[in-house]
């Protein structure tokens, strides 16, 4: 129960916060209900950089979500020129983080980081197609134990405007470990291998870390969704 009601911070949330808390002490000065604005200021920068636990599922081949809120998109795409992996379409799963969502970030699956790649870019609405291509991201690309090749995506949005990414090329991850955040609303894409299906429609709502989004070692189609 106490696990439920005080949910860890991310770090990157503290100075947010600690500012917040700050403002609002100075501002009661100049007028004592400004202090109550600068709290809910607090608490939002506290329920924003929340970071609570998931129960990732253990099983070769699966790739659970790398974040976080619905699926904006389920469609063929090519990957990020910078991270070196052809012209070929491969399907693309996106994800929108409203500032609403948990917005840690978390590798989708077992292997070993092949590629970095940072770019700058604009700042349109993260919701939109064209964020994958015009705004500001950060690309990962990585090599399962099968030896496929995978990508996903850091995209700021709207309001965005810090990628946080603690991955180092060579490094070896775990499928649901938490490996960065966008601060403030924000987009997420998986590129999957070219022979394996999406196993989400857009609308559905992902849980990073926990959603099985693919599995490698399936050779289910594509799945669809209708809301009921």
């Amino acid at each position: 129960m106490l696990k439920n009601v005080f949910i860890p911070i991310h770090r990157a949330g503290w100075p947010f916060i600690g500012a917040a808390v700050a403002g609002a002490v100075l501002l009661s000065f100049l007028w004592a209900p400004l202090f109550w604005i600068g709290l809910l200021v607090a608490a939002f920068c506290t329920f924003f950089f929340r970071d609570p636990e998931r129960v990732v599922p253990m099983r070769s081949g699966l790739l659970v979500s790398p974040a976080d809120g619905l699926v904006s998109a389920v469609e063929p795409a090519v990957p990020p020129p910078e991270l070196g992996m052809g012209d070929s379409l491969r399907p693309r799963i996106s994800v929108f983080l409203s500032v609403f969502d948990v917005h840690i970030n978390r590798v989708p699956a077992d292997g070993t980081i092949s590629a970095l790649a940072y770019r700058k870019g604009t700042f349109v609405n993260a919701s939109l197609d064209k964020a994958s291509e015009q705004n500001e991201r950060q690309s990962v690309r990585m090599t399962t134990p099968d030896g496929r090749d995978i990508a996903f995506v850091q995209i700021a949005g709207l309001i965005a405007r810090r990628i946080i990414c603690d991955l180092v090329q060579g490094q070896s991850v775990r499928a649901g470990e938490r490996f960065g955040l966008i601060r403030f609303g924000s987009r997420t894409d998986v590129y999957l291998p070219e022979d394996v299906a999406p196993l989400v429609a857009p609308g559905q709502r992902m849980i990073g870390g926990e959603t099985v989004i693919a599995d490698l070692a399936s050779k289910e189609e594509t799945r669809g969704g209708e809301v009921r």
